[in-house]
C-alpha cells in the first residue's frame, strides 16, 4: 500500500473524517461526497483522479445504504409510482456520466483540478442560495407541457451526470432541487428519487473509470476505503437522527462556506 492510505493512524483519521462528513451529509439529506473529495486530496494526499475514483466507490456504498434506510419511511411502491421522473433524468445522466468519466481519464491534471474546483465552488454557491432563498417545497411542475418538461429533464440529467462523474459524487445537491422545481415533487420524496437516479449514474461512471490506471487506488487504499465508508454510513445515521437540531439555513450557510473554502484551497494548484 502507498503511504497515503497506509500511514500510522490513517484508519482512525479516515474513520473520524468519514463519520463527520457522513453526519454533515445526513443533516441535510446528502451522502457527503462533496466534502469527502477535498479531504481525500488535502488530508490523504491522493492525486485528483484517484481521489475521484475512490470517492465514487465510497459513494456507491453510501448511496445504496441510504436508499435502503429511506425505504423505511418512503415505501418502494411510492417511488415506483414516480418512475417516469427517474427514467427521464437517467436518460441524460447516464450519457453525461459516461462522457465525462472518459474525458477525465485523458484530461491534463491541471485542467481536471480547475474543473473540479469550479464544480465544487458552484455546489457551494447552490448551498448558500438555498440557505438564503429557501427551496421550493413542491407544487406545480415548472413546465405544463410534458414534452418541454421531458426535454428539460434530459438536459438537466446530462449536466448532473457530468458533475457526478467528475467529482465522484451522487449528485443529490443538484438532483433534489431539479426534481422539486422541474417536476413539482416535495423535498422528502425528491431525496429518495434522487438516490434512484444517482445509483445507476454512479455505476456507469464507475464502470468507465475501471479502464483507468487510477482504478488501482481501490485495491491499494483498502484501509482508507473501508474505514471511511464505515464512518460515512455511521455518520449518515447520526445525522439523520439529528435532523432539526440545527436550523437548516444556518447549517447550509456554514457548509456552503466550508465547501467553498476547501474547494479553492485544495484544487487551485495541481497535485
Amino acid at each position: 500500500m502507498s503511504d497515503t492510505g497506509a500511514g500510522r493512524g490513517c484508519g482512525t483519521r479516515s474513520f473520524i473524517a468519514g463519520t463527520l462528513i457522513g453526519t454533515l451529509g445526513g443533516l441535510i439529506g446528502l451522502g457527503g461526497a462533496e466534502f469527502r473529495l477535498p479531504v481525500l486530496v488535502g488530508m490523504f494526499r491522493l492525486p485528483t483522479l484517484e481521489a475521484i475514483v475512490l470517492n465514487k466507490a465510497m459513494s456507491l456504498v453510501v448511496v445504496a445504504a441510504a436508499l435502503i434506510f429511506r425505504m423505511q419511511s418512503i415505501p418502494i411502491d411510492r417511488l415506483y409510482a414516480h418512475g417516469d421522473i427517474v427514467l427521464n433524468l437517467l436518460a441524460g445522466s447516464l450519457v453525461g456520466a459516461w462522457w465525462a468519466a472518459g474525458h477525465a481519464m485523458t484530461m491534463p491534471r491541471v485542467w481536471l483540478n480547475r474543473i473540479v474546483m469550479v464544480l465544487l465552488a458552484a455546489l457551494a454557491m447552490l448551498m448558500l442560495s438555498e440557505a438564503w432563498l429557501g427551496l421550493h417545497d413542491g407544487g406545480a411542475p415548472l413546465f405544463d407541457n410534458p414534452l418541454l418538461r421531458t426535454g428539460a429533464g434530459v438536459i438537466a440529467g446530462f449536466g448532473i451526470g457530468i458533475a457526478a462523474a467528475l467529482l465522484g459524487v451522487a449528485g443529490g445537491e443538484l438532483l433534489i432541487p431539479t426534481i422539486v422545481l422541474l417536476f413539482g415533487m416535495d423535498v422528502r420524496l425528491a431525496g429518495s428519487l434522487s438516490l434512484m437516479v444517482s445509483l445507476p449514474t454512479m455505476i456507469v461512471g464507475f464502470a468507465r473509470y475501471s479502464r483507468s490506471d487510477a482504478f488501482a487506488v481501490i485495491r491499494r487504499e483498502q484501509t482508507l476505503f473501508r474505514t471511511m465508508v464505515t464512518g460515512s454510513i455511521l455518520g449518515a445515521a447520526i445525522g439523520g437522527l439529528m435532523v432539526g437540531a440545527i436550523p437548516m439555513s444556518i447549517l447550509m450557510t456554514a457548509l456552503g462556506v466550508i465547501l467553498l473554502v476547501s474547494a479553492l484551497k485544495t484544487f487551485r494548484h495541481p497535485h
